[in-house]
């Protein structure tokens, strides 16, 4: 209680007992009647004291019981099983989404073809066909084609925007989609290594499923070997990484990082306007019951028509050297 309150209180109390006294004394207040109200009146000032202790402790532990160790943990379970129960919906949702027709199933083969011409001294029209096979090498589950025109900017900085048209044959839920892609390619060469960051910016038109869009970034090393040939093999490297900032209106585990790729491979070049390169291949999805993986062999075919003009001809297209087409690799 306040100040102002507890005079109060005492006020009431010393009125109450010198009523009592004088009632019993008859009206006849003496020194020893005083003495009689002063001792009461002392009593209850204690035991109100010892009430107001006893109040102030039982206060003290309630706090003590809240700030403990042990009530913390229960705060918490109880937050992460309400987490839990609110997300039992969301990933029921999730999986009613059908996967993205492009993941790989089982050992999978991809056969790349991709055909360069110059147009200019700095830029290129570049065409490229896929072809991808899953379930042991024996279900062609995906076939696209692609065009765009390489824009070489500057020697380290190309910018080619891609228009993409696949389909998707042994697929019940989706037979094709459309993509618009801007693909940005940093490279610079510091002697026999070529280092390669390439963004890819994604929008994803598919049948009968929400437009979405994605990014994927992808880091790379290319050395080539130091062999006494004319044509030098080239050692290829690159992990990419796929984030989906917004809706992903397919199947996945509850986060925008929804597939990686891991690839080595070793480019071969066969002349001055072809190379093959086979290489190995990880894939790596998010699907809602965990991560899978799964290996790929592939084939790229690289093909450059060079113009007719000795300016031209004496220049690297912005494909790249020994004739490779800007990632006709991987869709």
């Amino acid at each position: 209680m306040n100040g102002l309150a507890g005079s109060r209180w005492i006020w009431s109390q010393w009125r109450r007992m010198t009523q009592q006294e004088l009632v019993r004394s008859k009206g006849n207040w003496t020194s020893l009647t005083h003495s009689v109200v002063y001792f009461k009146m002392r009593l209850v000032l204690l035991n109100g004291k010892q009430t107001l202790l006893r109040a102030m402790s039982n206060r003290t532990r309630r706090l003590d019981a809240l700030m403990s160790p042990n009530h913390w943990r229960r705060i918490v379970f109880i937050a992460a099983l309400c987490s839990c129960v609110l997300a039992i919906p969301a990933r029921a949702q999730q999986q009613n989404e059908p996967e993205d027709p492009e993941d790989e199933k089982k050992i999978g083969l991809w056969l790349d073809q991709g055909i360069s011409t110059g147009l200019s001294a700095n830029k290129s029209l570049d065409v490229e066909f896929h072809e991808r096979l899953d379930e042991g090498m024996s279900n062609l589950f995906e076939y696209f084609v692609q065009g765009g025109v390489a824009f070489r900017l500057r020697p380290w900085f190309t910018v080619i925007p891609i228009y993409r048209y696949q389909r998707f044959p042994a697929n019940p839920a989706i037979d094709y989609e459309s993509r618009l892609q801007l693909n940005l390619t940093l490279s610079a060469s510091r002697g026999p290594w070529r280092p390669i960051l390439r963004t890819l910016v994604e929008g994803r038109f598919p049948d009968n499923r929400p437009a979405s869009a994605r990014l994927r970034f992808r880091p790379g090393i290319e050395y080539t070997l130091p062999f006494r040939m004319t044509r030098r093999p080239v050692l290829v490297a690159s992990d990419e990484f796929f984030i989906v900032p917004g809706n992903n209106p397919f199947a996945n585990g509850g986060s925008s990082f929804t597939q990686n790729r891991f690839q080595v491979g070793v480019r071969l070049p066969i002349g001055d306007s072809f190379s093959v390169r086979p290489y190995y291949l990880l894939q790596s999805v998010n699907l809602p019951g965990g991560w899978d993986t799964n290996e790929i062999l592939g084939i790229s075919l690289a093909f450059r028509i060079p113009r007719k003009t000795k300016t031209v001809r004496s220049q690297q297209p912005s494909g790249g050297p020994s004739g490779e087409v800007p990632n006709p690799e991987e869709p």
